[in-house]
């Protein structure tokens, strides 16, 4: 088919370096924000401040859009692109338009994934800076959590007056750095003087609590009223012990006062973009701060915001946790897919990351791409649970056919879809998506009625099996002895009312990454449940998913580097 060739990931960083950027004020002032509402961080970047909300409370709420995926390939589907793509098109159709997204991590940007800010001509800038430290909340969070971690092991040494039982400590340490050989350790191996030795462990940062109440906190006294409500062990009596009586929940508060301020910047066309807080949907919430989308809905006629991973993580996360912290309802799912990726899903083709894919991917194959379609029906089918309009936005790449497009936009409908359009954003711009803007438009417009998939009041266990049964597919769940004797325990201690936040691989709609497409005839089992009182929900973890990823064979780190004019090059 006729298509712009998109420009490969390794031209991204020069296609952004080729733009000037507006000045961060300029950006402000287009968002709406009075010179006091805003504090810059450089020529490029502002934090905004809380005020902002309250003054903007009373207008007209704006369209609110979650950009969402199929379950990913190594292939990618082009999500983030999409959704600033989206955002980029909707400006250009004349609409107030803020896309809110995401902080990238430092585990995937070293890792295997790359950066977080798009590609090609539909991206947000600057993006080395948005993807190496960028303001600095990230490393906020890590040190709000590591000092509590230093805490609860300080109190332990000194006498442990609060009786706590070192072997419930469920409280590990954090960094912002995939590295798997810390997914077990021991601490204390010194003298006596070097603290008690343990058994512990360290996550990456973005799947810490911290993480998590930040995205979630709607102030900075709810920020500190989190804080304090974590439970990082028990008492030898079996009493949960908080971060409060540890006397660490202020000093986190004090670390993390400016983190829980969003961060603006641009995308490649000057529009604004709120990127604030990055917890992982596999292993956390994974959606952008409640805060930044409460701003934006403010000012804009258009907030485009992006879930993590696909439809059954992210995008369930955003339904049943973040819209009820937040009060506010999704006016319409984007469902991103490639056909590349839904010939992945058929489990003919054998896809590693890093390595040359099959060329059969890149020939017209009708016959596979139907069988890789289940996953694409059973998304679109899980978004209607929710009872929004859902809109699948094929991303194109040039060795797609035409046929092969009108394939998935007739099977999306088919499966229940509101409207099924191709994009081009990456190699156009915001031009590239208009027919993708246009259908969102038309899709919110549609009468709806959103609803949860779950009461609160259900039991832990019914919960569980609501999101087993009804999104991923599963005939069941089955819970470990571990996973029986906590389910009981916290609702002894009156957290079952908590929302689940299941902690899954995002490569299967089961909790085995191998089964691709549709699975069917699996179980879903849960070795352990974990509790983030702070954060308000339960984390069941399924299927040995690791809360700390390790690194690939070939790190994308190899290809980073600083040329001779100090620029960044390799990034991606």
């Amino acid at each position: 088919m006729a298509t712009l060739t998109a420009p490969p990931a390794s031209r991204s960083l020069a296609i952004a370096h080729a733009r000037t950027l507006r000045p961060i004020a300029d950006v402000a002032t287009e968002l709406g924000l009075r010179p006091d509402e805003f504090h810059a961080c450089g020529r490029h970047v502002a934090k905004v401040h809380l005020d902002v909300r309250d003054r903007v409370a009373r207008r007209p709420r704006a369209r609110y859009i979650d950009v969402t995926a199929i379950t990913p390939t190594p292939l990618g589907e082009g999500k983030t692109v999409t959704a600033i793509g989206l955002g980029q098109a909707l400006r250009c159709a004349g609409h107030a338009t803020v896309t809110c997204l995401r902080e990238p991590s430092l585990g995937p940007v070293f890792g295997i994934k790359g950066g977080g800010t798009g590609g090609g001509y539909a991206q947000l800038v600057p993006m080395e800076d948005i993807n190496l430290h960028f303001t600095g909340d990230i490393h906020a969070v890590g040190a709000a959590h590591n000092l509590l971690a230093a805490m609860i092991d300080n109190h332990l040494h000194f006498g442990n007056p609060l009786d706590i039982d070192p072997g419930t400590v469920q409280w590990r340490r954090v960094l912002d750095i995939s590295d798997r050989v810390l997914r077990h350790i021991v601490i204390g191996l010194g003298v006596a003087l070097d603290g008690p030795r343990r058994e512990t462990a360290f996550d990456i940062t973005v799947a810490s609590e911290v993480m998590a109440i930040l995205g979630l906190a709607t102030d900075l006294a709810d920020l500190r009223a989190r804080l304090g409500r974590i439970v990082i062990g028990e008492t030898t009596s079996g009493r949960p012990v908080t971060a409060e009586e540890i006397g660490c929940a202020g000093a986190m508060a004090v670390l993390l006062r400016d983190a829980l301020e969003p961060n603006l910047v641009q995308n490649l066309e000057g529009g604004p973009a709120l990127v604030h807080t990055g917890p992982f949907g596999n292993i956390a919430h994974g959606n952008s701060s409640v805060v930044a989308d409460q701003i934006a809905l403010g000012l804009a006629d258009y907030v485009v915001t992006e879930s993590g991973f696909a439809a059954d993580l992210g995008a369930e996360k955003f339904m049943d946790i973040k819209c009820r912290v937040s009060g506010l309802e999704p006016d319409c799912a984007v469902l991103v897919a490639s056909v590349r990726a839904l010939k992945a899903h058929s489990g003919r083709f054998a896809i590693a990351p890093g390595k040359p894919l099959d060329p059969a991917l890149m020939r017209e194959d009708l016959e596979s791409l139907a069988l890789g379609m289940g996953n694409l029906v059973k998304h679109v089918e899980n978004l209607k649970i929710f009872g929004v309009p859902v809109v699948v936005a094929v991303n194109a790449f040039e060795t797609d056919t035409e046929r092969e497009h009108a394939c998935v936009c007739e099977q999306a409908m088919r499966a229940g879809a509101d409207a099924a359009v191709t994009h081009n954003a990456m190699a156009w711009g915001g031009p590239g998506a208009a027919a993708l803007a246009t259908a969102v438009v038309e899709a919110c417009e549609r009468p709806h009625q959103f609803r949860f998939l779950y009461p609160l009041e259900a039991s832990i266990g019914e919960k569980i099996a609501t999101v087993a049964t009804r999104i991923y597919g599963a005939d069941g769940v089955d819970f470990s002895a571990t996973a029986l004797r906590q389910m009981e325990t916290y609702a002894e201690l009156g957290f079952n009312q908590l929302p689940v936040c299941i902690a899954k691989t995002h490569l299967s709609l089961s909790d085995n990454p191998a089964l691709k497409g549709r699975p069917t005839g699996f179980r879903l089992s849960v070795g352990e449940i974990r509790l983030s009182a702070g954060a308000g929900f339960l984390v069941p973890v399924c299927g040995g998913i690791s809360t700390m990823p390790g690194l690939p064979r070939v790190p994308a780190a190899t290809c980073i580097d600083i040329d001779a004019a100090g620029h960044v090059v390799g990034l991606f």
